[in-house]
This record gives C-alpha cells, structure tokens and sequence, in this order.
C-alpha cells in the first residue's frame, strides 16, 4: 500500500456477521500470486478461444457449450438444467457471464487497487490515491462469504412472453445467476486502512473493462456507487471463486461482491474506488438500474439495491419427460435472506404442495435446494410453478408491476413441460 498518509488501522471490524462471513486461513500468497497472474489464468486460452458456434456470445473467455449456455450478446446465460447434480455452489464453468463490453485480460503482478476522494483523510485525488498491490491484499486477513450474484434483468424475458408487455434489455429466463463461495479481504478493512472518515457517504467502484457506448454515447467504465453503510458492512474485496484464482470473465483479479444487491453492485476487473463526503452519481444509478414506467416518477424510482424473491426449476425450459414417475429439482433465493418455504404446482396453479427443502442451514445470501415428488397423470402438457417464501414473509406474486427496462421480474413463472 502506497500513501502520504496510509492510516495503518487495526484489522478488527466490529461489524461481523459469522451467518455472512467465515474466517479462514491465510492463503500461500506466492502460489495464488503466481496462479493469478496474466500468464498463468490465460495459459490454454487459445484452446477456448478457439472456434465458436454461430451466434455465440462475443467477449468471453470461458468456453460456452451449448448445453451449458444460452447466448445473449455480450452475455452468457446459464441452463438450469446445467445445475442438475452439481451440489451447492454453481461451477465456475457454468456460472452465468454478465459483461457490458468485453472480458479484459489483466495481470494480477501489474494490477492496483487505487482509492481517492474527500471521504478519505486527506482527501487525496485521483492522481495520487491510497494504492493496494494484490500481494497487499493477500496479506491482510482472508475471509469467505458465500452469497448468489444476479443480473437485475434475471427473468426479463418473460415481462414479454408471460404478461405480453414489451421491455428493453436482454431477454434472460432464469438464468442470471448463481452461487459461489468468494474469498477475499473484507471491504470495510482496505477503507479503514485507506484513511476513510466518518464524513464519508459513498463509494464508487470502477471497472478496468473497456468503456461503454449505448446508442452512440460513450458513458466512461463501468461505476455505480454504493451507500458507505453497505461497504463497510458485508462487502467483499474477493480474489478467489470457489477455492480457484477469479476466472478472467468473473472479475479476474479482484471484484467486488455485494451480497443480495443488484448485481450491478459487485463491480468486476476492479480498478479503483473513489471515496465521498457527499452523494456520487453514474449512469449506472440514475440512467440504469432504477424502475421507470407508468407509477414511478419521472425520474425513476431510487436506485435498485436488494433482489427479490426467485424460485428455478432444474430442468430445460419445455422440456420433455417420460410417463413415469418423477422428482421435482429446484431451487429459490432472496434478496431479503434465507427461504422459508417453497411451494409447487404441477397443475398450472391451481394447486399447491410445499416442496422438501434440502438445505438446513443455507447461507442466508445463497439459496436454498428444494425437491417434490410427481407422478403424472397422463401424457400430455403440463406448467409447472414454483412460488417461494422468504423469511420476511415476502412470497412470490402471480404478476410482476411492469417497468420498462425489465427489472426485478419476481413473478411465478409457469414452466412448460411436455410429458411423453
């Protein structure tokens, strides 16, 4: 770390939450370093670089099976049915990719964390921020939080197809999200030892992906600022994915996680953070990511933060089924924390039978595995739903209030299935 005046502040955080954050050994600091570098993350990228299936995502790293993704742009969705069998957390190679631009390539040897602003002492700019090397980062005490991301457009697509009004944005089923279990230095630790002051009121968390252009205006990189609140209370500085180096298209080398906050929060490729004494403002809390239609204002709603309550089946949208008996794989998630029920119908609503949760303890930022028993009555078609309920009493509606970008889609969504 690089400053006229570093702050070198204790690493206790008195906001811990052992249900959010566990602490865990420190990590070999030359070994993930040289895991983490340019070369050693890009070493075979040629391989999946290489030929692609037509209309496949442009700007992506990974490989993209069909039988793992969805195409959309610039964007990857992943296949329920992918997470068939896979356990808790969502594999790295079938994590859904969310990027505005295109996955940069950048070596973690090279990589700095720069903060700056008046909310820090000193008040130091943007030309000469606090700097944290990555091995600055390895250093400091590691801890693991297991938390889903989410596109705030997951589910966009059926705002059109179930409720026949028009959106804008990527059309995602279900597919925009996913559980990981993120390991990293805690936000609120990098902010104290940076110098923040108790004047502070947000942050702003930029990308090093390239900058992005809508209809031909170029609106700079990727930034959206968060509440201090928020930063300083769960926030993650995460460099690791499931136990592995952050993949290229997952942030490589450090992102940021928000845990049950639009996923427009947790910046990937982070580069620097600009700390404030006053409000902060990008296109990415006024433009975007606010709820604007008939109802909201005409500038929007407030800036979108927490997710709401979803619930997926594990099987390929309208998929075909023998006529035999069957069980039922899914799972829900919510923003406001852990499910308490999930209910389904395998009747298209009219009735309903509460699904065996098979989580005990899931992680109240994750989600919870859900199962039921079917036996189908007859060959034929069928919708299934599946309508889950939070620990706030928060239950998934039959519709969702429209917005025009397509936000928050929350309603049951009625998944066709052709038994055979």
């Amino acid at each position: 770390m690089r400053s006229g005046d570093p702050g070198d502040l204790p690493h206790g955080d008195d906001l811990t939450d052992e249900a959010t954050y566990e602490r865990v050994r420190f990590p070999s600091r030359r070994g993930l370093l040289r895991l983490s570098a340019g070369a050693g993350l890009t070493a075979g990228l040629s391989a999946a670089l290489g030929p692609r299936p037509a209309g496949a995502a442009t700007g992506i790293v990974k490989p993209l099976p069909p039988e793992l993704f969805i195409p959309q742009g610039t964007n990857a969705e992943m296949r329920w049915e992918a997470m068939r069998g896979q356990g808790y957390l969502t594999p790295a190679d079938r994590f859904f990719v969310r990027n505005h631009v295109a996955t940069p390539l950048i070596d973690a040897r090279t990589w700095r964390l720069r903060l700056w602003g008046t909310g820090l002492r000193g008040a130091p700019a943007e030309d000469r921020p606090v700097e944290f090397t990555y091995e600055d980062l390895l250093r400091l005490p590691a801890e693991e939080l297991t938390a889903f991301i989410e596109c705030t457009g997951n589910a966009r697509g059926f705002y059109t197809s179930q409720q026949g009004q028009q959106v804008s944005g990527t059309p995602w089923r279900l597919g925009a999200a996913g559980v990981a279990r993120w390991r990293g230095v805690r936000l609120a630790t990098v902010l104290r030892r940076a110098g923040v002051t108790p004047e502070a009121v947000d942050i702003m968390p930029r990308g090093l992906d390239a900058e992005f252009v809508d209809k031909g205006e170029n609106l700079g990189r990727v930034r959206r600022p968060l509440p201090i609140a928020k930063a300083m209370k769960d926030a993650l500085l995460a460099y690791e994915m499931n136990g592995a180096p952050l993949p290229p298209d997952h942030g490589h080398p450090v992102r940021l996680v928000v845990p049950s906050w639009a996923g427009i929060a947790s910046i990937k490729w982070l580069g620097d953070i600009q700390v404030a004494d006053e409000p902060l403002f990008s296109p990415w809390n006024t433009r975007y990511y606010r709820l604007f239609g008939p109802g909201y204002p005409e500038e929007g709603s407030p800036p979108l933060t927490r997710m709401n309550v979803k619930s997926a089946f594990e099987l390929p949208w309208d998929a075909s089924l023998p006529a035999r008996p069957h069980v039922l794989h899914g799972r829900s998630w919510s923003g406001n924390g852990r499910i308490r029920h999930t209910e389904v119908s395998v009747d298209g609503g009219r009735t309903w039978r509460r699904a065996r949760l098979r989580d005990r303890h899931p992680s109240p930022r994750g989600w919870v595995r859900w199962e039921l028993p079917w036996r189908p009555e007859r060959p034929g078609r069928y919708e299934l739903l599946a309508r889950a309920t939070d620990e706030t009493g928060t239950t998934q509606p039959a519709t969702a209030p429209y917005n025009t970008l397509g936000y928050l889609f929350g309603a049951v969504v009625r998944h066709p299935v052709t038994i055979t």
